[in-house]
């Protein structure tokens, strides 16, 4: 099959095209960054330079594929820039792929949106992935489209290194002794190329998951992953939360947003549909990634 992954070979992206390329496939990954296509070429995979963010050029990429991978990103960077209108530039992006798949003539589509992509109500900066399921939801029947909804990346708890070393504790606005589901970024690639190469008519929904631990035992298990057998997860106020994530520059209203996002796990409100349709849980558990935790975290 001819394939196209977005994302560059980010976290997703990378085992995604090398377990593609393995089984056979003709890959295309697309880039931004033109320092990218030797390592996508060393891969196996071919290399299209250019930006989500140019309609015109996704269509021309995507024109005789027979699958494509879509996922939407501005960087984690652009979270301080105080002009940015996040949610209207993502939505952009998912009309820019809508339109290259119109026009390129694809008709398999995997997309990556998330957890809590079934509202737009109460999940905060997540309201996103509701939006651009919306506007693929608009392409004609004959397109064929999986939504994949992982949930929180095991990835993002490397955000709470500096708080450990500077406070002695994990701190932020959920937490506690309910389970919550994580997802190694491995278990998605591997589900997207399942959901790639499987032949689907119509509409589905797949969520994605690897392991469930409450915030209390996951703060355990990296605590003696560490060296810091007590290392404690603290809850604190939205508030508290929201002054930080301002103080350290972040837009004022990604950083409402994230506390809002935040605020929706501690509740349970942002695994309702989750839990309602819960997928069996991938190979990779939290306790083999928190060994890589600690590698990074005794780097830095």
């Amino acid at each position: 099959m001819k394939i196209i992954v977005t994302g560059s070979l980010g976290h997703i992206g990378k085992p995604l095209t090398i377990e593609l390329v393995q089984k056979g496939h003709e890959v295309t990954v697309i880039s931004s960054n033109p320092e990218r296509q030797g390592a996508i070429e060393a891969l196996g995979a071919k290399a299209a330079i250019g930006s989500m963010e140019d309609a015109d050029f996704l269509s021309a990429s995507f024109t005789g594929a027979d699958a494509v991978y879509v996922m939407e990103s501005l960087g984690s960077g652009r979270y301080f820039d105080p002009n940015i209108d996040i949610i209207g530039a993502i939505n952009k992006i998912g009309n820019n792929y809508k339109q290259a798949i119109q026009q390129s003539g694809v008709k398999r589509v995997v997309h990556l949106s998330s957890i809590g992509a079934h509202t737009d109500q109460g999940n905060g900066l997540l309201a996103f992935h509701y939006n651009v399921e919306k506007i693929l939801k608009t392409l004609p029947s004959e397109v064929a489209i999986t939504f994949m909804r992982p949930v929180g990346f095991y990835d993002n708890l490397l955000g709470f290194i500096n708080t450990i070393k500077t406070q002695g504790v994990i701190a932020t606005n959920y937490g506690g002794d309910n389970k919550k589901p994580w997802v190694s970024p491995l278990d998605i690639a591997t589900a997207v190329a399942e959901e790639l190469v499987t032949p689907f008519a119509g509409r589905k929904i797949r969520y994605v998951a690897s392991d469930e631990i409450s915030c209390n035992e996951l703060a355990s298990l990296l605590g003696a992953a560490i060296g810091k057998p007590d290392l404690k997860w603290i809850v604190i106020p939205d508030e508290q939360m929201l002054k930080g994530m301002i103080a350290a520059g972040i837009n004022p209203k990604i950083a409402a947003g994230l506390v809002e996002m935040n605020a929706s796990t501690n509740t349970g409100d942002l695994y309702e549909d989750y839990f309602r349709n819960k997928p069996t849980l991938g190979r990779v558990k939290l306790a083999d990634y928190a060994k890589e935790f600690a590698a990074v975290y005794n780097q830095q």
